[in-house]
């Protein structure tokens, strides 16, 4: 029986690609006024592995040279005023959680943990979720660290437990934590997902409920 579901943010039950894209933006305009915006789907590409990774990508992409780590706190400070302006959830998550009750829900993301829980708190669902970690507080997926530490904390073995995303990193996360791992298609990286043969594939987040009964 499954007690806890475990769920990656960006991709799976958010879309923040447009704020995401226009921190970005913000960022580059103050680092190379000269240099012309990233496209929304660049930037969608570039999303997935924590705020650095995402920098050092759309820096390069843009032909910028400041090193990443000296950008980063420029795109935090401009994404933070901007975290709810289009970002929502997609079609049919809240639901999805309310349908999963009585297993304990979290979220571990590679986004900082303070923006993810600003985000599902604006989004009104902070509450369903025992815990939200992020990429700054427990090391970043693929490492099952995380995984492993909300395992310990809400006391569920791997085999009650499973790890719920868009991206080879949660199948990688989930795998390396001897969780199920259920891939979740139309998020930012289909073809790793694909690549990775998580143990169950679904078309959309309202599959979930059904999937999970079954096992």
């Amino acid at each position: 029986m499954i007690r806890l579901v475990v769920f990656d943010l960006d991709g799976t039950l958010i879309d923040a690609s447009a704020d995401l894209a226009a921190g970005i933006n913000s960022m580059l305009a103050r680092l190379a006024p000269d240099r012309r915006p990233l496209s929304l789907e660049q930037v969608r590409r570039f999303i997935g592995d924590g705020a650095r990774i995402l920098v050092a990508r759309s820096l390069a992409a843009a032909g910028v040279e400041t090193p990443p780590d000296e950008a980063v706190p420029i795109f935090l400070d401009a994404y933070a005023g901007h975290l709810l302006d289009s970002t929502r959830l997609y079609p049919g998550v809240a639901g999805v959680l309310d349908g999963l009750r009585p297993c304990a829900l979290a979220v571990l993301t590679n986004k900082p943990g303070r923006f993810s829980r600003a985000i599902l708190e604006g989004l009104g669902v902070a509450d369903r979720f025992v815990r939200i970690y992020g990429g700054d507080e427990v090391p970043r997926k693929p490492d099952p660290a995380g995984l492993v530490r909300i395992l310990r904390e809400t006391g569920c073995r791997p085999d009650e437990a499973v790890m719920v995303g868009d991206s080879a990193n949660d199948v990688l996360t989930g795998r390396g934590a001897a969780v199920v791992t259920v891939g979740v298609r139309g998020g930012f990286d289909p073809d790793g997902l694909q690549a990775q043969s998580p143990d169950h594939l679904i078309p959309g987040l309202a599959a979930l409920p059904g999937l999970l009964a079954g096992l």
